[in-house]
């Protein structure tokens, strides 16, 4: 058993997450280490997954990430994120065993595609003829409407073409700002790929999700989008005999730890000073970020306002391998003024992460475009 002090932990869980120096370069060669990132709309800033990014490459191109999704595929959307096409085959496994995964109403969900058969075939005949389709080009032809009591009722051709977004049978081909245009899945997805057997893809999935997360527990590996993927024990046992996992106690915390063996090897990079998306794997798993840095974090977005602690879309502040602060920011587009309305420090932030942070601020205010920076309380 290999002991790791709390430091060296979140030294790898940094490294792991590519906040460290050597910036990386590549858009592409970040989303396919990561293995994923997630979409949110909120704008406060700028959208979640560009900001994960910007954290990792700094001041980067936005023409490159939509290149590389609508033009070349080597990225492509899937389940609210971006995911790499490399990655296809994992995510395959996904979309065939819809909707029989982890969902809350997934009887009802194969009930109403049986009901709706006909309904099913119109849309993949009219994608397949005449697609890319905007949903607005399409027809509501359901048998069965989509009711379960919630706010989607009746709006069947949306959940139709959701359903068979996370069953692989479509894609989405582009986007024109917030609509999306669906296609057929062969002309979206790297559809030729090699099929991988359950036993590869468990071990893929667990490879990589480790490698990013650089230190973890082993009940935080091994979940797909839909749930924990098939064979997952037994991949992950093995790669623990491969010594590719290597087992590890960490100072101070309760527990058994998994390090990967890759960035035990490599050590720790250069410390860098980066903002954070709230929606960033670094602070995503709260949990995890309380134990490993001391740092409480909870989005506070659908928070009432009078009852927010620290602000709408709060950015964290990684400084070197330690969580020593955040801010509140709101870009306004039409003056161009990035705001920071409040900035608060941890307990025992060192001194040079003030002007550090300020570094970081105007960073992010030269990536946005902003004109200004505006503090609205001393820092």
């Amino acid at each position: 058993m290999t002991r790791l002090t709390l430091a060296e932990a979140r030294k790898l869980a940094v490294a792991g997450q590519l906040l460290d120096g050597p910036q990386p370069h590549s858009i592409l060669g970040v989303v396919e280490w990561l293995g994923s990132l997630q979409m949110d709309p909120t704008s406060a800033v700028a959208r979640s997954e560009r900001l994960v990014l910007w954290s990792r490459l700094g001041n980067y191109d936005l023409a490159e990430l939509e290149r590389l999704r609508w033009e070349t595929r080597d990225l492509v959307d899937y389940w609210a994120h971006i995911v790499p096409a490399c990655d296809y085959a994992i995510h395959r496994a996904t979309m065939r065993r819809y909707p029989r995964g982890a969902y809350a109403r997934s009887n009802y969900i194969h009930e109403w595609l049986a009901a709706n058969a006909g309904f099913r075939r119109y849309v993949l005949r009219e994608l397949r003829r005449r697609g890319p389709l905007r949903s607005r080009d399409l027809e509501d032809r359901a048998d069965l409407p989509w009711k379960t009591g919630g706010w989607n009722d009746g709006k069947s051709l949306g959940i139709m073409l959701e359903t068979l977004w996370d069953g692989g049978k479509i894609g989405i081909a582009r986007r024109d700002g917030n609509e999306r245009l669906w296609d057929v899945a062969e002309r979206v997805f790297p559809t030729d790929q090699p099929r991988l057997a359950a036993g590869e893809i468990a071990s893929a999935l667990l490879d990589k999700q480790l490698r990013s997360l650089g230190v973890a527990q082993p009940k935080e590996l091994g979940r797909a989008f839909d749930g924990w993927v098939p064979g997952r024990e037994r991949a992950l046992n093995a790669l623990i005999r491969e010594r590719r996992f290597v087992p590890v106690r960490i100072d101070g915390l309760i527990g058994d730890w998994l390090a990967h063996a890759d960035l035990l090897e490599r050590g720790a990079g250069e410390p860098r000073s980066t903002l954070l998306s709230p929606f960033d794997k670094l602070v995503y798993y709260r949990d995890r970020t309380e134990q490993l840095f001391g740092f409480r974090f909870r989005l506070e977005i659908y928070v009432p306002k009078a009852k927010r602690e620290y602000g709408y879309f709060v950015l964290p502040f990684l400084h070197g391998h330690e969580l020593v602060g955040r801010i509140d920011p709101l870009f306004d587009r039409k003056t161009r003024v990035l705001t920071i309305n409040a900035v608060h420090w941890e307990p025992g932030a060192p001194e040079d992460a003030r002007p550090a942070l300020k570094n970081a601020v105007g960073e992010l205010a030269e990536w946005l475009g902003a004109a200004d920076v505006a503090y609205a309380t001393p820092t």
